[in-house]
């Protein structure tokens, strides 16, 4: 078990985000969440990343309880976002904003980077030629020196995915990478993920994109109104009843639309 959520509850006043929500994902294994709009999908992940503290409840990653920390230690942790509105810095290179990803993972201090040391160098070198591998696998080496916002809105999100895979996560939270995205760019996203879970890292993942989602993923926890409705393999969700009713919906209710 890489991640276990345990009766996670999160209330803004007299709102109830989330409700006693639990679920855990394993090493190497794709977790979907899904459920309509206002569910508490981006809530849940604002928990587990430490955007917001828990009500209620707690979380752990590999054993050490995580909730309450601050944000940058969860990256250290090894736990990694996306978020569903892009944020790139749209000024720098794609290659920099790669850059940016790693520097949780670098150890040079000032004063080394100030005296260009040798090992500052090495470092640099080194991580350099991390960011123009990941660049590689969103296949976006070609553009290295493209200044981000020119990209297109497919490609952003992919260079995001990489600015995330730079810091070395254990743990990946995609939120809704779809969002936005034509038939062509979500075959690649779908391509992407897949070779994302081939590196080795776990992922969990939001998305609205159905297709995507049963073929991409491993298991599925469903959220509606804040609580969890159903937990299973994308198989089961597809014929769970109190699912269909609350967000799959039905050949029925498209006719009748």
């Amino acid at each position: 078990m890489v991640l276990n959520v345990k009766k996670i509850s999160k209330n803004f006043g007299g709102i109830q985000a989330l409700t006693d929500v639990s679920f855990s994902i394993n090493e190497g294994e794709i977790l979907g969440i899904i459920g309509p709009n206002g569910a508490g999908k981006t809530t849940m992940f604002n928990m587990i990343t430490s955007f917001y503290t828990p009500s209620s409840g707690e979380i752990t990653f590999k054993d050490e309880v995580i909730s309450g920390l601050k944000p940058h230690k969860i990256t250290d942790k090894g736990i990694c976002r996306t978020f569903q509105n892009i944020r790139l810095f749209p000024e720098m290179t794609v290659l920099d904003n790669v850059l940016v990803g790693t520097h949780s993972r670098t150890v040079s201090g000032v004063l080394k980077s100030v005296l260009r040391t040798k090992s500052q160098k090495q470092e640099e070198n080194n991580i350099r030629a991390k960011a123009m591998d990941l660049l590689e696998t969103v296949n976006l080496l070609d553009q290295y020196d493209d200044i981000a916002k020119n990209l297109s809105y497919g490609q952003q999100r992919r260079l995001e995915i990489a600015r995330a895979l730079a810091s070395d996560p254990k743990l990946i939270l995609l939120d809704e990478p779809a969002a936005g995205m034509n038939e062509r760019e979500t075959a690649e996203l779908h391509h992407l993920i897949m070779k994302i879970k081939e590196m080795g890292i776990t992922i969990l993942l939001i998305e609205h994109d159905m297709p995507l989602v049963m073929k991409t993923c491993d298991r599925l926890v469903v959220l509606n109104f804040g609580k969890k409705i159903a937990e299973g393999d994308p198989e089961e969700i597809q014929k769970d009843p109190e699912v269909i009713k609350a967000y799959l919906g039905t050949e029925e209710d498209d006719e009748s639309a």
